[in-house]
């Protein structure tokens, strides 16, 4: 455990301390209070003053925090998601509602949540005591939409770990048609002549993935997911415990893991890249990924998909940055780490484009036809059947193929560590008494529910149940979350209290684009894809299956059981609370001031933004 923490905070600065709570709350005598916004006159309540301690871990380097920061934020979705919703959306003229609503929408949420973290330093459901109480239930609702997140990331991190024992192999088993699991609609067209490709032809890739990995065609849908594949088990049960080791001591240990995982999937991006340069046809999937459809942009299921893109991608309302952030020292540039983190995301999406679409025009020159009908595949099919396809024809496959899916097993474990933590610091800092000095017990049974919740995902239906969860369990859940935490922080918090937290870490208060974007622009821009996804919901299909009306009213529900305890934490906060409605409202508002304990010693680090 190391030695002893002391309370000195110039010599806890730069080190790790045991992990703990702000001390108790000691109140201050009863002042009047206004409530938020116009309305009643001023209610004579209590305001409860909390004093922070330096008695929490700290990030060993500043290095351990950027790297989590962007592990977490660059993920599968960089890698896939961008550059299929890039070229649908009009190629290079995607660029511009995107970068609008980066800059509009997605950064200002990210710096929001970055600098509530370290100010307050404390996790995602006792933050609201120094917010607004009665917004409690959103810090519960994160807590439960991670552990919908956990129950079936991780089995795609487990698809592609399967992918990787499968690639030590000279000649990779998704090369041809010669296995056990083809069928006669197995087609192979790479370096035969008179190939004809029909829309029953399957390649030994699509074969490979569906017929032996999923092993899908054993279900007949959600009514029937069948049993579980004791091999994806097999590979979910190496993926958890990577997991709990990286995570079971905090971040004096996934603030090491992230040096390796956050790092190589760039190393393997460059490779890739290079190699797909070099490929015959490899300008066709450029032009073809960047090539501006003006006309795009006067449809507004464009800018829809580039604000849901920014916000997903960036991962503002999911907790995770809270937590990263308040194991940061007070006055750390919150600023400066939010702008690096946001472009490095950015970028990676924009590069991977290039490492998807000169693979994707290589195709196409292969199979005579054009990047379009390549392009079809989306979401995990272009990671687990197009991309794979195209690896197994090249020189050096194996080598390729390996470094791959070792590329896509790291960028999804520096998302499930941020996920995960974001779960143990909320419920760590909540319940001190319970659980702070049983840090590595709780890792371990919430890893185990984590297990047991992602069971059904490795069934042969599984990948059924990945896409249900995936549009459900996420989805408008986690936007909506989103848009209430930044009203109760822009609205009722106040922009002006929060601007002075941010001006006490950095030593300047935030300019007037951001406090303009927290209180109008940023909300209306949760709001706006809300409501355009609830209006413009599209039938869910996956492969040749088209969910039941039933499996939809079953999402809605899981999408419901995350968000309800958000008004049910309102009812029960107003119904609990001594006094007259009026009391009630404004002690169910009204924040406990937070005074945060800064030593002189780190008043050097203060940066002005």
């Amino acid at each position: 455990m190391g030695p002893v923490p002391q309370q000195d905070s110039a010599v806890m600065a730069g080190s790790l301390t045991q992990h703990g709570s702000p001390s108790p709350a000691s109140y201050s005598p009863s002042s009047a209070v206004p409530g938020p916004g116009p309305g009643p006159g001023p209610v004579q309540v209590p305001v409860p003053v909390i004093t922070q301690t330096d008695s929490r871990d700290k990030w060993s380097k500043k290095m351990d925090f950027l790297l989590s920061v962007i592990g977490f934020a660059v993920d599968l979705g960089n890698v896939w998601r961008f550059p299929y919703i890039c070229y649908q959306n009009g190629g290079g003229a995607f660029l511009i509602p995107y970068i609008l609503m980066a800059i509009f929408g997605g950064v200002p949420l990210f710096y929001m949540e970055l600098a509530l973290g370290q100010f307050h330093r404390t996790g995602a459901i006792s933050i609201w005591k120094h917010i607004c109480p009665i917004f409690k239930g959103i810090g519960y609702a994160i807590c439960i939409i991670a552990l919908y997140v956990s129950f079936y990331y991780n089995t795609i991190i487990a698809w592609a770990l399967f992918y990787f024992y499968s690639s030590f192999s000279s000649i990779l088993p998704w090369t041809n048609c010669n296995n056990v699991w083809n069928t006669r609609d197995c087609t192979n067209y790479f370096g035969l002549d008179n190939v004809t490709w029909t829309n029953s032809s399957r390649s030994p890739a699509e074969e490979f993935y569906t017929r032996h990995v999923l092993e899908i065609h054993k279900s007949s849908g959600l009514r029937d997911v069948g049993g579980v594949r004791w091999q994806l088990m097999l590979c979910l049960f190496l993926i958890f415990t990577i997991v709990y080791f990286s995570l079971w001591k905090g971040v004096k240990t996934s603030g090491k893991v992230v040096w390796v995982t956050a790092t190589l999937p760039y190393i393997v991006l460059f490779i890739l890249l290079i190699r797909g340069a070099t490929l015959p046809g490899a300008w066709r999937g450029v032009v073809f990924y960047l090539k501006p459809q003006w006309d795009k942009l006067l449809e507004t299921s464009v800018w829809v998909d580039a604000a849901a893109q920014i916000f997903f991608s960036l991962g503002p309302g999911f907790g995770v940055l809270l937590a990263l952030s308040s194991y940061n020292p007070f006055t750390n540039n919150c600023y400066r780490d939010a702008i690096v983190t946001s472009l490095v995301n950015c970028l990676t999406s924009f590069v991977s484009g290039f490492v998807i679409f000169t693979v994707l025009g290589y195709m196409a020159e292969m199979r005579k036809v054009k990047v379009e009908d390549v392009a079809r595949d989306k979401g995990p099919s272009l990671l687990f059947i197009t991309y794979p396809e195209a690896i197994a024809n090249m020189m050096g496959s194996t080598f390729f193929a390996i470094i791959f899916f070792v590329m896509m097993i790291t960028l999804g474990l520096d998302s499930t560590f941020g996920g995960l933590e974001a779960i143990i610091t909320a419920v760590l800092d909540e319940y001190p008494d319970h659980f702070s000095h049983r840090r590595e017990l709780f890792v371990l049974c919430l890893v185990i529910v984590c297990f047991l919740g992602s069971l059904s995902t490795l069934t042969n239906g599984g990948a059924y149940v990945v896409k249900l969860l995936e549009e459900f369990g996420v989805g408008c859940s986690i936007i909506a979350v989103g848009f209430l935490e930044a009203i109760a922080v822009s609205w009722f918090y106040g922009i002006k209290r929060f601007s002075s937290d941010v001006q006490a870490m950095l030593g300047k208060s935030p300019g007037l684009f951001w406090k303009v974007c927290w209180v109008a622009i940023s909300p209306a821009f949760l709001a706006y894809i809300i409501v355009s996804s609830l209006l413009k919901a599209p039938p869910l299909t996956l492969f040749d299956y088209k969910y039941p009306d039933w499996s939809i009213t079953v999402g809605y529900i899981i999408g419901l059981s995350s968000f309800m305890w958000i008004p049910i934490y309102m009812v029960y906060k107003l119904v609990w609370t001594p006094g007259s409605l009026k009391q009630r409202l404004a002690v169910c508002l009204r924040p406990e001031r937070t005074i945060p304990d800064i030593h002189p010693d780190n008043l050097n680090m203060a940066a002005v933004p």
